[in-house]
């Protein structure tokens, strides 16, 4: 009777010490955000993170270079390597919850006191402190590990989306660049044919030197806005290389044109729903998870270790006698170190652990929080390019009909030179304006599909 007493109590006592050692209970946050978006969004159309890239890009040559990017870009590919080593490291975690055993042999001799010496040989199996993990130590940093693994694979998906995003961009850009050449193109041999005319009406004493050297000038700036944009389109170009990670063809003759171009409309729902979506929301959510149980492992560091050394074999006194009749045998030999004096190692552990899980909580409300404003800043922008981009072609079409009526008037010597110079250069602004406010407009609807968590989907392979 005294010894079930005893029993019990040790085991009411090792449930009591168990249950102090306890990861904390983990219960997702809430979101530090509005209920809504300060925008409203079309209900209508798949949600971002139900449409595939191939769906969203409709274009071909970028459905190609996204496709590349995906198999070759190298910052996806240390991303796929992170999960890797991840992986690796929840190995090593699961394998510390079991026995390390190996095989071994060894040989011994003592002097007795007769003056002869006792050989002995023993060959088997043998296991050395394994650890039992009755405290939830090793559980908890194994579910560390598994977290952390976890987050590397949202990790990599949020790699994924970015790429597929900045590919998209750069690509905008360099057709933008393509058209915005053609343009300068145009005006500069409208200026300089300009330039050729206004030189003769000079030589033959029809035009002041005044209107020479301004149209001498139209011509020369149209040479340094060509300038310009020969040098962005070769940097767009190698922005747009790297993302690849690769070689890229050369340019079409013919590349699209940003009014050709059209993407998918995407709702935004509700920030409860939509941002949690998200891999770099999930990815911070993990993390604070990980920290969570690194509590757990932290507190049972206070308590007992309970390890086991044991084998199992054959011992003889010679190489002949193993592994014979009578010559098997095991030992078990338990071991239990309880921590009394550690200088406060332990205390500044659970407390580092505390203060982890309180930045990782951080983490994860600043990261709801930057993609609500992500979401938000392109709602509003889609909610406003479309007047701004109609504005600002109707404003082309009036710097169009001023251009041909200051012709007129300079024509019929109504107006100066001075006016159709001005009328010039407020066309070309007007047209150069209308091409930057469509690719902004492009650019905003990527922004908005990135934001919304588009670009990766469970039907999405790892690039290898």
């Amino acid at each position: 009777m005294i010894q079930l007493r005893k029993l019990a109590l040790a085991l009411t006592l090792a449930s009591t010490l168990a249950g102090c050692a306890s990861t904390p209970f983990y219960l997702r946050p809430p979101a530090p955000v509005p209920v809504h978006f300060p925008e409203r969004s079309a209900d209508d159309g798949k949600a971002a993170t139900e449409l595939p890239w191939r769906e969203f890009f409709a274009d071909e040559t970028l459905r190609s270079l996204i496709e590349a990017a995906l198999a070759n870009n190298r910052d996806l590919r240390i991303a796929l390597l992170n999960i890797e080593q991840a992986r690796a490291q929840l190995g090593l975690r699961e394998a510390d919850r079991l026995p390390t055993v190996g095989a071994g042999i060894s040989a011994s001799t003592a002097p007795q006191a007769n003056g002869t010496n006792a050989r002995s040989i023993t060959a088997g199996l043998q296991f050395t402190a394994w650890e039992l993990d009755f405290f939830g130590r090793l559980s908890a940093l194994s579910e560390v590990a598994r977290a952390q693994w976890l987050a590397t694979d949202e990790a990599r998906k949020a790699t994924q989306i970015t790429l597929v995003a900045a590919v998209a961009t750069a690509w905008l850009n360099l057709a933008a660049d393509e058209e915005l050449l053609a343009l300068t193109a145009q005006t500069l041999e409208t200026r300089e044919e300009s330039l050729r005319l206004t030189r003769l009406r000079f030589d033959n004493g029809a035009a002041s030197e005044l209107d020479f050297r301004q149209a001498q000038s139209l011509a020369e700036s149209a040479k340094v806005v060509l300038a310009q944009l020969q040098r962005q389109r070769a940097l767009d170009r190698n922005a747009l290389v790297l993302l690849v990670g690769g070689g890229i063809a050369t340019a079409p003759a013919q590349p699209p044109r940003l009014a050709d171009i059209t993407l998918a409309d995407v709702p935004a729902g509700l920030p409860s729903d939509v941002l949690v979506q998200r891999p770099d929301i999930k990815q911070a959510e993990l993390l604070l998870i990980a920290a969570n149980a690194n509590i757990g492992a932290a507190r049972a560091a206070f308590l007992p270790r309970i390890s086991l050394t044991g084998g199992f074999g054959s011992v003889s006194r010679d190489l002949s006698g193993l592994f014979a009749g009578g010559s098997w045998g095991f030992t078990v030999a338990p071991q239990l170190l309880a921590p009394i004096f550690d200088a406060g190692r332990n205390e500044a552990a659970l407390r580092s652990a505390s203060v982890s899980r309180d930045i990782a909580l951080t983490q994860y409300e600043r990261a709801i929080q930057s993609a609500f404003r992500e979401v938000a800043d392109a709602l509003a922008g889609r909610s406003t390019f479309i007047d701004q981009l109609r504005a600002q072609a109707q404003v082309a079409e009036a710097e169009a009909a001023r251009l041909h009526l200051a012709t007129l008037r300079y024509e019929n010597g109504i107006a100066s030179y001075l006016d159709l110079l001005d009328a010039q250069r407020s066309l070309f602004s007007a047209r150069q304006a209308v091409i930057q406010t469509r690719l902004q407009q492009l650019q905003n609807q990527v922004l908005l599909y990135r934001s919304l968590g588009g670009g990766w989907s469970p039907a999405e392979r790892p690039a290898s």
